[in-house]
């Protein structure tokens, strides 16, 4: 614990307690929800005040009285919000300044803008530090945020940097260069706190394992990783050189994060607090079944300026909702498999993790540097490989896809130099561009 840290900590707790302490109130109620989890009443006097706010106050709900019950409401996809925009944003918002704006980068399609008020996104930040404080996460922590930082576009100033002690590490080349670097700044910041895309600590574990680096003087006390799903062998490998378990989270910019896990839990438990799930089927609007796959949607109770009814994350997976002793109810994902555009088939039709993927690459480090697999077609894939083509035996690497694909599968190998980093540090590691399962 080091000096920085309790300093930011105690000037977060007497500015809060100037304000009657607010933030504080609300992290500790967001952090005991997610664990002891949430009364039926609470849910449907949540849900019921937010539907009845939207048809007054929205212009694109006001014109349908007739929609009672969530059920009635439509499902929303990015697109949809983005087509009715200004008819979702609610009146006495559309003139105001001082508004917030959570942005996703557009990585996996189209830029997407949502506007939130003060209360809102104080709830995003006491969310992201509930969800940090229920895995060890100490208020003043310098974490380092691996990003494709881009200036003028997403950086912060160095304001900004000092008072959330957050270090931008930038992610755009995950070359060994780039990974050298990216140790001694980990080290000479001491850095506290790694928040790193999945993919971005898979390279940064096997590039640890592969030179050995020594990091016993590194200061890291714990990893929370976002975005797409984390591999297991990287979920171990990082127990082995750091000494303890990564965080695995679900969220969206858009909302804030939706579930974490909680200790070695392999479920996410969602935060039921802030939003109202739903996994609904993949081929229509309808309730998916227990333990079926479907489509994760979530409608968030706290923004009142852009409201999101049944927001269709574009995200997959699977649901279980119980009730326990007290008569709480918890939420959990079982799985969750990602974007539908990068939900895979097999040959028989059957949905693929994406951590099948992630986890056939582990198995050629040091050869394979970089792939994408593609579904074109039923049973049609193509393979865009930046490998050694010296050191690379491509029928073996064939067959390690056949294994998860299906051993019909047809599959094509693009050779390329480089496979880009998304915008938002994220690394597809497959895409769907089937019309036949989108």
């Amino acid at each position: 614990m080091n000096t920085g840290e309790v300093l930011r900590r105690i000037v977060f707790n007497l500015l809060d307690a100037s304000k009657g302490g607010k933030l504080q109130k609300l992290k500790e109620v967001n952090k005991r929800e997610i664990v002891e989890g949430v009364t039926e009443e609470y849910m449907e006097r949540r849900l019921n005040t937010l539907l009845d706010y939207v048809k007054k106050n929205s212009a694109f709900y006001r014109k349908h009285p007739e929609w009672k019950e969530l059920k009635d409401f439509p499902v929303m996809t990015k697109g949809d919000f983005i087509e009715h925009y200004d008819e979702v944003l609610v009146d006495h918002y559309q003139e105001q300044g001082k508004l917030y704006r959570l942005s996703t980068s557009g990585s996996t399609g189209t830029p997407f803008t949502v506007l939130c008020d003060a209360d809102k996104m104080s709830r995003i930040n006491m969310n992201f530090i509930s969800c940090m404080e229920l895995n060890g996460f100490r208020m003043g922590m310098k974490r380092g945020e691996f990003r494709a930082w881009i200036k003028g576009k997403n950086t912060i100033s160095k304001w900004k940097s000092f008072k959330n002690n957050l270090i931008m590490v930038d992610i755009s080349n995950m070359s060994d260069e780039s990974l050298e670097k990216i140790c001694r700044d980990i080290e000479k910041k001491k850095i506290q706190v790694l928040v790193p895309y999945s993919s971005a600590l898979t390279a940064l574990t096997q590039y640890l394992k592969r030179t050995g680096r020594d990091i016993s003087h590194w200061q890291v006390e714990m990893i929370y990783t976002m975005g797409e799903a984390l591999p297991q062998e990287t979920y171990d490998l990082s127990k082995e050189l750091f000494g303890f378990t990564p965080v695995r989270t679900y969220g969206n910019n858009e909302n804030g994060f939706i579930a974490v896990q909680l200790g070695e839990d392999p479920e996410y438990s969602i935060d039921m607090f802030n939003y109202y799930p739903e996994i609904l089927k993949m081929d229509c609007d309808e309730p998916a079944e227990p333990g079926e796959l479907g489509r994760i949607v979530v409608t968030d109770y706290y923004n009142k300026t852009f409201p999101m009814v049944r927001y269709d994350t574009g995200d997959t997976g699977k649901m279980r909702i119980d009730r326990d002793e007290k008569g709480r109810i918890h939420g959990k994902y079982v799985e969750i498999y990602g974007r539908r555009g990068s939900l895979m088939y097999n040959t028989k039709g059957e949905p693929l993790s994406i951590h099948v993927f992630m986890n056939t690459l582990l198995k050629f480090e040091g050869v394979v540097y970089q792939a994408r697999c593609i579904q074109w077609g039923e049973k049609e894939y193509e393979l865009l490989v930046n490998a050694d083509r010296t050191k690379l035996n491509v029928e073996e690497l064939l067959a390690a896809y056949r294994h998860y694909l299906g051993e019909d599968a047809e599959i094509r190998v693009t050779y390329v130099e480089e496979i880009p980093i998304q915008a938002s540090g994220k690394f597809m590691v497959c895409e769907n561009k089937w019309d036949g399962r989108k």
